[in-house]
């Protein structure tokens, strides 16, 4: 049961004066909760917090205002200016003087009663708002404030600017921020006392007042007190949900898997080359973790290309050995068949059975499948969601891997456990990630690192080119295909879109075609299942040389002997995703190509970007840049999936808190694990205020 002293917090946003069911649907889109299955709550409005202040002290005379400038003016009413009869398109406009000059105060479809009865002629007043100079006129559209000159106290010296969306006025948005502020209750402190004092933070209801009432523009940084005194909160309520995961996780204890290593060997001995040295201590970790009875959770990160799916079959291989069944889950059927494409035929070579488990399969194959697994025939399977699935039964599951864990929430790796007695968990991903976000999103995890690429991968040659160059580049390709290189061609949409000036892989596969014919081939996000996987066969077998598409590529997708990759507008796309796509190449033994094709002028981030990817092939040093260009909350494009979307804290700004609080989580539940404790009280209130309440579930349920 959620503690009576947050109902306040939890009514719904429409109790609050003045906010109907649309103004609450307007605010949802500036709330930064996850509110996806739920209706805006007043606690929500306490972490939509200003970006910026508006200082209404600033007021000089007319002719000294700046163009663009938010002033405050003391003028006389002279005349009011109706728009002529039925020109409805027309502003009404009231002149106003001062002794420097005239101004002119406009405003769009006014009611004239309104405008007479707040700015009579000959009255004294203040209007404040952004200053316009037009053929040298002044002039001030729709003014944020009019006051009589004798109420200058009223008009507020300093606003705090908040995130607005279209139809939302920042009046109204504010004025609903305010009463949810009235409805906080008094709330025990969670936080450590040392914490609090090393890091100077002031109390919880302070730093809001302090955010929300700001003295300074230093007040509305993210890098003031208060901001992180609630960044500070939100890393612990986060850290403690995966603590707790991870405590209720490992309470199931897992069984010892060992082996002789006989199977490993067999597969061993199959592969056309060697393990690299990250590869063998990450195969040697892994073994370390399956030998004890604790489960494993581990995260194994490599960058594309690194051999992840060979570390993941070196642990399938003792998983068999100790006479049990291993699954693999992928987030997408493309990559799970292409999983099953690399390991079905090494496995086979240890006489060990793989099948695939997929949403497509229907019918006696499907039902064969499904036998073979509950009756323990098969020893690996591979497949996507549809491995959740009820009728999906294991004979005895001890090892479950989860492949581009950012796309699968928390509860997923939960419910993939379900299917065995507590199997061992081992989770991918191909998405460098800098270390403080692997800590966000993946502290109830150990982690291995894949730093090098296989043996025999050349480097990519990295290069930029204008779009005006586009007529020299498709030449070079057709000489490139002359020569046998196969070449990926990828652009940010499937079709033609009116509201963006795009080319789409539909319209670059029709132009190619009239000048290569039936060697270019075609693959998006919308094509069937069926009709996606004949054109990836058609390019592997080399029907097809010269392959369109859309960013359905970017993961897993494996054709050695493509060469070159052509990004078209190029600066549309993230840093990590233009590297993830550049992985497409370089995967076999020749040298390779990717040509990053822009539309001129760039703008200064997106010519960052591009210089980073030019300047380095290495995924870490790219996902670290990327986080310092664009922050953490969309790194991973990931808002709707396992990745915490932070509503106050912010990876870029606040990543030396998240440690701290990671030692704090552990150290809180080793002391007091039920969080009985005065401080465990409090801190259920925190997890409760940040939508932690499945962790509060978890607690509950031992």
């Amino acid at each position: 049961m959620r503690p009576s002293l947050l109902d306040p917090l939890f009514a719904p946003a429409t109790t609050l004066d003045g906010v109907g069911s649309r103004i609450a649907g307007l605010i949802s889109n500036v709330v930064p909760a996850d509110l996806a299955n739920r209706p805006l709550r007043v606690g929500d409005l306490l972490f939509v917090l200003p970006h910026s202040l508006i200082d209404r002290t600033n007021r000089p005379e007319v002719a000294y205002a700046p163009q663009g400038a938010i002033v405050t003016l003391a003028l006389t009413v002279g005349r009011h200016q109706p728009p002529p009869r039925g020109r409805k398109n027309v502003p009404y406009r009231v002149y106003a003087f001062d002794e420097t000059g005239e101004i002119a105060l406009t405003f769009f479809h006014a009611r004239q009663q309104w405008l007479e009865k707040i700015l009579p002629t000959g009255a004294e007043v203040l209007a404040s708002g952004r200053m316009d100079w037009f053929n040298g006129r002044a002039s001030m559209v729709h003014p944020d404030y009019i006051v009589p000159a004798a109420e200058a106290d009223t008009l507020p010296p300093l606003e705090p600017v908040y995130p607005l969306t279209g139809g939302l006025s920042p009046k109204v948005l504010r004025r609903a921020i305010g009463q949810a502020r009235e409805r906080l209750p008094e709330l025990p402190e969670w936080q450590d006392r040392s914490v609090m004092a090393r890091h100077d933070f002031p109390p919880f209801a302070d730093a809001l007042e302090r955010l929300h009432d700001p003295a300074t523009n230093e007040d509305v940084s993210p890098e003031s007190a208060a901001w992180r005194r609630i960044a500070y909160d939100e890393f612990l309520a986060n850290q403690f949900s995966l603590a707790l995961v991870r405590a209720r996780t490992r309470k199931l204890a897992g069984r010892p898997l060992t082996g002789d290593g006989r199977l490993a060997a067999q597969i061993r001995a199959a592969l056309p080359y060697t393990l690299t040295p990250s590869q063998e201590r990450a195969v040697s970790d892994i073994h370390d973790d399956l030998a004890h009875d604790q489960r494993m959770l581990r995260l194994l990160q490599g960058d594309v290309g690194a051999g992840k799916t060979v570390v993941a079959l070196m642990a399938m291989a003792r998983a068999a050995e100790a006479g049990g069944q291993a699954a693999l889950m992928a987030p997408t059927e493309l990559l799970a068949r292409q999983h099953f494409a690399t390991i079905a035929p090494l496995a086979e070579k240890a006489g060990l059975r793989t099948v695939l488990v997929t949403g497509r399969d229907k019918g006696r194959e499907r039902r064969a499948a499904l036998e073979s697994i509950a009756a323990g025939e098969v020893s690996f399977v591979i497949g996507t969601h549809a491995l959740f699935q009820e009728t999906v039964r294991f004979k005895d599951l001890v090892l479950s891997i989860v492949d581009e864990q950012h796309r699968f929430g928390v509860h997923q790796r939960l419910a993939i456990s379900a299917k065995g007695d507590a199997p061992d968990m081992l989770v991918m991903t191909a998405t460098p990630i800098p270390r403080t976000l692997v800590l966000s999103a993946f502290g109830d995890m150990d982690v291995s690192r894949l730093t090098e690429k296989p043996a025999g991968r050349k480097p990519i040659r990295t290069v930029t080119m204008p779009t005006d160059r586009l007529d020299e580049l498709v030449e070079r390709l057709g000489n490139a295909m002359a020569e046998g290189q196969k070449i990926y061609w990828i652009c940010p949409l499937v079709e033609e879109s009116e509201a963006i000036e795009l080319t789409s892989a539909e319209d670059r596969f029709a132009a190619l075609k009239t000048v290569f014919g039936e060697q270019v081939g075609l693959v998006h996000g919308r094509m069937a299942g069926a009709e996606k996987d004949d054109a990836m066969r058609a390019f592997k077998e080399g029907q097809t040389r010269f392959l369109v598409g859309t960013t359905v590529v970017e993961v897993g997708v494996d054709v050695p002997d493509a060469t070159i990759i052509v990004i078209e507008h190029a600066e549309r796309f993230g840093l990590s995703q233009l590297h993830q796509l550049r992985g497409r190449v370089g995967r076999g033994d020749q040298a390779s190509s990717c040509v990053l094709l822009y539309k001129p002028p760039l703008g200064e981030t997106a010519k960052r970007r591009l210089a980073a990817l030019r300047d380095t092939e290495d995924g870490f040093v790219i996902a670290e840049e990327d986080l310092k260009l664009r922050g953490e909350g969309d790194l991973l494009g990931t808002r709707q999936s396992g990745m915490p979307g932070f509503q106050v804290a912010r990876v870029e700004f606040h990543a030396d808190l998240l440690e701290t609080a990671r030692d704090d989580a552990r150290l809180m539940l080793n002391r007091d694990p039920e969080l009985q404790s005065e401080r465990g009280e409090a801190l259920r209130l925190l997890l409760y205020l940040f939508g932690k309440d499945e962790a509060v579930r978890l607690l509950r349920a031992g």
